[in-house]
């Protein structure tokens, strides 16, 4: 039996080398309580062994849990956190530089995936500030307000007004494509119907409603081309209007089969059936002149 109290145990903490039987006996004859304590201070030793051995363990758990979550370099940090070939334990600070590693080696596998990601802005040019280029906007077009009508110089002997609205004739006509034989026909009609002046009619007090030029009294004939709404030319309010009206005789004349090869007061009278199918004739001539003018 050995005189420390402990005992004899090969494999306990600190191996041969922490056996009491080594002190020399002169050291035992200097006192009774000198080998005692000599025993309680490497008792302690042994304590702080086991003491760093168990903090040891915790710290491996911890970095093992740590870098399994980091993939395969937990193997690595594992193994640096493991005992020294002389069996000997990490020292706190060996431990903290562990942790911080396995923290950097995250760290840098996360900044290797984004930027693996695609790219969706272009980069600021070196030495510029970072930020998103404000787009700029192009000034709206101003919007274009509607063509004035041409204003050609009277001809033929007519004043203004009725060379506006002989101006009106031939304009709507060009948009309907119509040839210009058809235009010269339209204009002389005008001339004899309503002598190129919007008319009102003194029957049908609504037409008076709608801007006009003279009133004329002729059953319930309106407009430029005396077109009565009772037999179905159309309302009195778009009758009153000089290129509705004109639409109306230019689309019926266009319907008239071999209207091309008709005398003009022919063609004049297949559309308006006037009580004097001859007259037209007599505006031909100017009729020319005035879409001639216009046209040029």
């Amino acid at each position: 039996m050995r005189n420390d109290g402990t005992l004899d145990d090969q494999n306990r903490l600190g191996g041969p080398a922490g056996r009491s039987d080594g002190i020399p006996s002169t050291d035992r004859l200097d006192g009774t309580f000198q080998p005692r304590l000599r025993n309680v201070g490497l008792l302690r030793t042994r304590l702080d062994g086991l003491r760093n051995l168990l903090a040891a363990r915790r710290g491996r758990t911890k970095v093992a849990v740590a870098t399994g979550a980091v993939c395969c370099l937990g193997l690595v940090a594992l193994t640096q956190v493991g005992p020294s070939p002389a069996g000997e334990s990490l020292v706190p600070d060996q431990r903290a530089e562990v942790a911080q590693r396995a923290e950097a080696d995250a760290a840098s596998r996360g900044l290797a995936r984004e930027s693996a990601a695609p790219a969706t802005e272009t980069p600021a040019p070196t030495g510029s500030a970072s930020r998103t280029p404000t787009p700029k906007h192009k000034p709206k077009p101003k919007a274009t307000s509607k063509a004035k009508l041409k204003r050609i110089a009277p001809v033929a002997g007519l004043d203004r007004a009725q060379m506006d609205n002989a101006t009106k004739i031939v304009e709507t006509g060009r948009k309907m494509g119509v040839p210009r034989r058809a235009l010269v026909i339209a204009v002389a009609t005008a001339m004899q119907e309503s002598n190129l002046y919007n008319y009102a009619s003194g029957v049908l007090p609504e037409s008076q409603n709608y801007p006009h030029q003279a009133i004329g009294w002729d059953h319930d004939s309106v407009g430029l081309f005396q077109q009565r709404p009772s037999t179905g030319w159309g309302a009195v309010r778009d009758l009153m209007k000089p290129e509705f009206a004109t639409r109306q005789f230019l689309t019926t004349l266009l319907a008239t089969p071999g209207w091309q090869n008709l005398p003009l007061t022919l063609a004049a009278q297949a559309v308006q059936v006037s009580a004097f199918p001859y007259a037209y004739a007599q505006h031909e001539w100017r009729a020319i002149e005035v879409v001639d003018a216009i046209l040029s």
